[in-house]
């Protein structure tokens, strides 16, 4: 019944088979009850780097980029996990150049955001 439905939607609505042929991806989230339906917290959390492309624009060299991507990505995983982002970024600026003077391969684990310890410190 299905492929014969499938022919006649996709000679009639040849855009719709698109849908139709993404069905096995579409309907995974009945088969895994962890996957979110909605995107919508991925699409709200990469909205300021979007509505600010053209800003970026003005960064010089790929170096300026790739500085930017990183604090933007710091920033946007202290918010996800509840974090104040300003503190947050503030410690770390505070806290990094020291550690990696002493020690280039210092470990980070203790400053991630999801840690105990900056949960304890920076929690919004």
């Amino acid at each position: 019944m299905l492929f014969s439905c499938y022919s006649r939607c996709t000679q009639k609505f040849p855009y719709a088979s698109y849908s139709l042929n993404q069905r096995e991806y579409l309907c995974a989230f009945l088969d895994h009850g962890e996957i979110e339906i909605s995107n919508n917290q991925v699409e709200n959390a990469i909205r300021p780097v979007v509505v600010g492309r053209k800003n970026w624009l003005f960064c010089d060299t790929q170096a300026g980029a790739n500085a930017s991507v990183i604090v933007f990505t710091v920033l946007e995983t202290a918010k996800a996990n509840g974090l104040n982002p300003e503190a947050y970024l503030n410690y770390l600026l505070s806290v990094l150049p020291e550690r990696f003077a002493a020690d280039p391969q210092a470990s980070v684990d203790d400053l991630m955001p999801w840690s105990e310890e900056m949960q304890s410190r920076f929690r919004a």
